[in-house]
């Protein structure tokens, strides 16, 4: 479970080291793509924390879910509608799910942990 965090946070560190600038006109394909992306990244360590982990399922859901963003993204351009703003609803919502089901294991998971200490320390 380590490996996504530390990859994660390696991006973001190369992110700010870079001088990378994005043209206005592509920034809100590049912001639906990330934000379709940590949407993966955290459904994945919530699968894992489930025992449900798949990594082929991971890895089209990553590829897809970027790909079906920017496609909706581009679609609203062309239409002259700011479709992407469904998206940011959609993957935001399903974001913040997926946070709050892994707030709960881990809560749970030192809850467990305290319990057995508290136990074992009054024996």
């Amino acid at each position: 479970m380590w490996l996504p965090l530390l990859f994660l946070l390696l991006g973001i560190g190369l992110g700010f080291l870079t001088d990378v600038s994005v043209p206005e006109h592509f920034a809100s394909y590049l912001s639906i793509a990330i934000l379709a992306a940590l949407d993966t990244l955290i459904g994945g360590i919530k699968g894992y924390l489930n025992n449900e982990f798949d990594p082929h399922n991971f890895l089209t859901g990553f590829f897809f879910n970027i790909t079906l963003a920017v496609i909706i993204t581009f679609i609203g351009d062309q239409l002259g509608v700011d479709l992407y703003l469904a998206a940011v609803v959609a993957f935001g919502l399903r974001l913040f799910n997926n946070l709050s089901i892994i707030r709960h294991h881990l809560f749970n998971y030192y809850q467990e942990k305290r319990k057995k200490r508290i136990k074992n320390a009054g024996n």
